[in-house]
């Protein structure tokens, strides 16, 4: 009878043993299934965040070539390159419009101090009454989308 209630004994702490293995594993799995949710909520969050970005970045080249067509000449109000120049202008505008109603915005370049995370310097210049590390020419506009640089300004910087 004692040896049988050792076996008992034995076996009911086994089975304790077992039973808390299994809750703590329960508890991991429970744990990593609420962090895997987590996670896919996150992506899905900025996917849907950003669902805009491939379109904007293809209509951004489209803005720099009006933006060089807009800058001709057309003080002469008259001639056929004025008329074309201003059903440009309307255009312009209306894509600036459309992309300022989706969070785009020019990246500010100009006389501002360098900044690697908005800026991409291509050009270099050494002029003494400037500051050192300002913005002298922007050769291209950079833009943001909602907190995120699309694509980066490309300046001409001052270097002492």
């Amino acid at each position: 009878m004692e040896k049988k209630k050792r076996n008992y004994k034995k076996e009911l702490e086994d089975l304790n043993l077992e039973v808390s293995s299994l809750n703590e594993k329960l508890l991991r799995t429970a744990a990593e299934l609420q962090n895997y949710r987590k996670r896919k909520d996150e992506e899905v969050e900025k996917l849907l965040k950003y669902s805009e970005e491939d379109i904007i970045s293809s209509i951004l080249p489209i803005i720099d070539n009006f933006e060089r067509a807009i800058k001709l000449d057309d003080q002469n109000l008259d001639d056929e390159l004025s008329k074309f120049l201003s059903g440009f202008k309307m255009i312009y505008s209306n894509l600036v419009n459309m992309l300022s109603s989706y969070e785009v915005k020019e990246i500010e370049a100009y006389h501002k101090e360098f900044d690697s995370k908005y800026h991409q310097a291509v050009l270099t210049d050494n002029i003494e009454e400037k500051d050192d590390n300002i913005v002298l020419e922007v050769l291209q506009k950079g833009y943001l989308y909602k907190d995120k640089v699309i694509r980066p300004s490309m300046v001409k910087v001052n270097k002492k």
